[in-house]
């Protein structure tokens, strides 16, 4: 078994998004793969502005949030077949009005706190992982979808939270054992505490997903695919 780890330049459009699938679908002849995918590339940044100008009463963050549900359409309708993008744009859409309902009340409160935070940015991660796999599903590339929170469990300290990993060990084994299909996709990033309230795992957090998720089922190997060259040990632009 392998877990693929796919950062945000590397799903950041539907063009690299095809380039994704080819790499999965041929490791994925060879053995069981785990992908885990952060937020298209910027959204993360995106939500966290919207919170911002939402806590500063600024209606600006309105604009924000069509940018994203725009990128995020715009890249369904060419990853996948007409006939097949009804319902992955309905929940885009779902996501994204629960994205303004949020920061309506951030608004409403004048308030962004770790806590608010953290449901906020888990949209980037929810959004890119279910178009992705429907997107897989749709071109022939069977994949099942699963909620990270679900399965890794931490603690509350909101923003960087700490991993239980007596918990999440158990949770993701059990789960993999029960998954059919040679395609498992995971959002990266994300998580929940004991009352399944979203937590995150720091800044970067998708390369700690992939390294939980491999430690949990005892992974052949972790590979954290780039589009830069080499070792990043310093700002590639």
């Amino acid at each position: 078994m392998k877990v693929l780890k796919f950062g945000g330049t590397s799903v950041g459009s539907a063009k690299v998004i095809q380039q994704v699938q080819a790499i999965v679908q041929q490791q994925a002849k060879q053995e069981k793969v785990i992908v885990v995918v952060s937020a298209m590339s910027g959204t993360t940044d995106v939500l966290l502005n919207a919170g911002d100008l939402a806590a500063k009463g600024n209606e600006d963050y309105k604009n924000f949030i069509q940018q994203i549900e725009q990128r995020h359409l715009e890249a369904v309708k060419v990853l996948m077949p007409v006939q097949n993008q009804s319902s992955i744009l309905s929940l885009i859409k779902k996501h994204c009005n629960e994205i303004e309902d949020l920061c309506k009340g951030i608004f409403l409160l004048q308030e962004l706190s770790g806590r608010t935070k953290d449901k906020l940015v888990s949209y980037g991660e929810l959004m890119s992982s279910q178009m992705i796999a429907a997107a897989f599903n749709a071109n022939g590339l069977p994949t099942t979808w699963k909620d990270s929170r679900e399965l890794i469990k931490t603690n509350s300290n909101f923003t960087n939270a700490q991993v239980i990993f007596s918990q999440t060990n158990t949770n993701i084994a059990t789960f993999v054992e029960g998954v059919a299909t040679d395609v498992i996709l995971l959002p990266g990033f994300i998580a929940s505490d004991d009352n399944n309230i979203n937590t995150t795992l720091g800044r970067g957090g998708s390369d700690y997903t992939a390294a939980i998720v491999a430690a949990a089922v005892n992974a052949g190997s972790v590979e954290i695919w780039t589009d830069v060259s080499g070792m990043m040990t310093a700002d590639p632009r």
